[in-house]
């Protein structure tokens, strides 16, 4: 029946199924599958989805197996499972790309699109597939100035609830189209592959990086929060602070990566991000050094390293500086493990949106990752990052799904309209809902929790 392979709970290999393929090691322990398909093809897909109707399961997806709080293992659900299913192609006339969503951006998409002189602005760590990234919006590489990944979407092919494979784009199965651009693990659907625009891969790219002492983060953030919107949407603004593998103390980074075809273009780029008053106060300054797209992989998979235990919470935060650097204080101040490091992401100017699922976005971002390597932990460092995600919340709009768990809090993920409308969508393709959806201790609401 399947040209992949299916997996029973007591069968050999059930276990490395289920969770062999997920990120995070705090995988969870109370939640098991009815099956798990690692599909190879197309067809497993369709069949897969016809056996779910046939024995009653509803149907949760994996492609990269990155998200937090594993998405896709669900209790009692079929988990179909991508990852052995990886192609790709390129039409050089269209300048598209289609892709199957277990493709690695980082490690897999870009230097393949690399070999054509072409870019897709997939996901930071190399390692996150491109599935549930796109579903979720995909802020990627340069979102500020380059937009959402979800917007590159021509279209999907996808398996609907009735078992069928269709194509979906802005003129055939349009709500499809629409839904995907943002639903996240709510989508109805199991997409099979992108078919995506891709960008002229970027002639020059330099670096910015400022170091600074913790006892400056209110200063320098102050200053970056009166500015970033700016600097040319050439440039990606990230703030974090992290513990570098040869300082003993977490370090405030204010960093900008240009994404031109010169140095000169560079330079005149990231010229006011140098001209910090601190500067002259920096534990260390790099200034429009050219770089290249695989060191900065590199630094990111440094950063998000495989085998760790991760936490990890996130805002849309909005108000002036002397509300929001407060609010975010504890967040970079105050890490409670070495590895743990927190991240302040510019949006601005803010673009309009297309017409899409993915609707929610202000002019900064920001996540903290909590990594550790002790299980006995868990409760402890689960509550400190609680604590300090609550103290942003008089400056917080809602979050981002890429970095969410709603097992632990909901907060606004979608605008009101958008979200009515994908209701009305579901409810018309999935009306028996087969699809598992999001993962959540109760009914999804798309509200901040302190406002229900």
């Amino acid at each position: 029946m399947f040209t992949g392979t299916l997996h029973h709970p007591g069968d050999p290999g059930f276990e490395e199924a289920c969770f062999g393929r997920i990120f995070n090691a705090r995988r969870p322990s109370d939640r098991t599958p009815a099956a798990v398909l690692e599909a190879v093809c197309e067809q497993d897909v369709v069949e897969g989805v016809r056996l779910a109707l046939e024995r009653g399961w509803q149907v949760a997806v994996r492609s990269g197996g990155h998200s937090w709080a594993a998405w896709s293992v669900r209790r009692d659900a079929l988990l179909i499972d991508l990852g052995g299913f990886r192609e790709m192609a390129y039409d050089a006339t269209t300048e598209v790309v289609t892709a199957t969503p277990s493709v690695k951006g980082g490690d897999e998409l870009n230097p393949y699109l690399g070999e054509f002189g072409r870019f897709f602005n997939g996901g930071h760590c190399p390692s996150v597939g491109i599935g549930g990234f796109l579903l979720q919006g995909g802020q990627g590489w340069n979102a500020r100035g380059w937009g959402w990944a979800a917007e590159n979407i021509v279209a999907i092919d996808v398996v609907t609830a009735e078992g069928e494979l269709v194509r979906a784009d802005e003129t055939r199965n349009s709500d499809l189209f629409w839904a995907a651009r943002g639903a996240g693990p709510g989508f109805f659907g199991v997409v099979t592959r992108f078919h995506l625009r891709t960008r002229p891969l970027p002639g020059h790219l330099g670096h910015t990086v400022h170091a600074y002492p913790l006892d400056l983060f209110d200063e320098v953030m102050t200053w970056l929060h009166g500015m970033h919107h700016t600097v040319s949407e050439l440039v990606e603004i990230v703030a974090l602070t992290q513990t570098p593998p040869d300082l003993d103390e977490p370090v405030l980074l204010v960093t900008g990566v240009s994404m031109t075809d010169t140095p000169e273009q560079a330079a005149e780029a990231l010229a006011p991000l140098h001209a910090n008053p601190y500067a002259d106060r920096a534990i260390f300054r790099i200034e429009a050094q050219p770089t290249t797209l695989a060191a900065q992989l590199d630094n990111q998979r440094a950063a998000n390293p495989e085998g760790h235990r991760y936490l990890v919470d996130n805002a849309w935060l909005t108000g002036p500086a002397d509300q929001v650097v407060p609010a975010i204080r504890e967040a970079f101040t105050q890490h409670p493990t070495r590895q743990t490091f927190t991240i302040w992401f510019s949006m601005a100017p803010l673009r309009e949106l297309p017409d899409m699922a993915f609707s929610l976005q202000s002019e900064i971002y920001c996540a903290t990752y909590v990594v550790h390597d002790e299980p006995e932990r868990d409760a402890e460092l689960r509550d400190w990052l609680d604590g300090a995600m609550a103290a942003m919340r008089p400056v917080t709009a809602g979050q981002y799904l890429g970095d969410s768990d709603f097992t632990v809090r909901q907060l606004r993920f979608m605008g009101d309209e958008q979200w009515l409308r994908l209701q009305e969508i579901r409810a018309a393709r999935d009306p028996k809902g087969l699809f598992a959806g999001c993962l959540s201790t109760g009914a999804v609401t798309n509200t901040n929790h302190w406002e229900q």
